[in-house]
């Protein structure tokens, strides 16, 4: 009933009838809320933020050998005195000598090992520590005669084939 009561108040502002029958109860004022600026002055407030630029990734200059921009020629005498391969020759007698050979593949070394005075058991231990080590370094090995093997680092390739000599063991 209140709204129709404000709705009639409201319309008929001008006109005082007072009706005994109605109690009018006072409402406290309300304070305004504050005021929202404009979106104008918000506009003028804000600043545009100008992108900064990224740094690009440089690469880093690459290096090109001199070999190759020359004709495709290359210097052969230079490239043998530039890396000279050796090869060690071992001949264990336990097995605790494996780990010197080991050392000399992980230097990169190629090692022909002769077994002939070890006894069978300990020869196969070598071996297979040596087939171990082979592998970790990606390298091979190879059996180049009885109880003779060619152990090889990875950057060493063996071409040829004494299959045939083992066979007959002409040796």
């Amino acid at each position: 009933m209140s709204f129709i009561n404000k709705l009639k108040n409201i319309l008929d502002y001008n006109d005082i009838e007072e009706d005994d029958d109605d109690v009018v109860q006072e409402q406290p004022e309300r304070k305004a809320a504050p005021k929202i600026q404009a979106a104008r002055s918000v506009e003028q407030q804000v600043t545009p933020i100008q992108a900064v630029p990224r740094p690009v990734k440089k690469e880093a200059p690459r290096i090109v050998n001199e070999v190759s921009q020359q004709n495709n020629l290359v210097n052969l005498q230079a490239a043998v005195q530039a890396k000279t391969s050796k090869v060690t020759l071992v001949e264990p007698r336990v097995y605790a000598e494996v780990k010197d050979i080991a050392d000399e593949l992980k230097s990169r070394r190629s090692v022909i090992v002769n077994l002939h005075r070890v006894e069978h058991e300990q020869k196969k231990r070598i071996i297979d520590f040596l087939s171990g080590t082979v592998y970790a370094i990606a390298g091979d090995i190879q059996r180049v005669g009885a109880d003779i093997y060619l152990c090889t680092p990875a950057d060493v390739e063996v071409s040829g084939e004494i299959s045939a000599m083992l066979a007959n063991e002409d040796f």
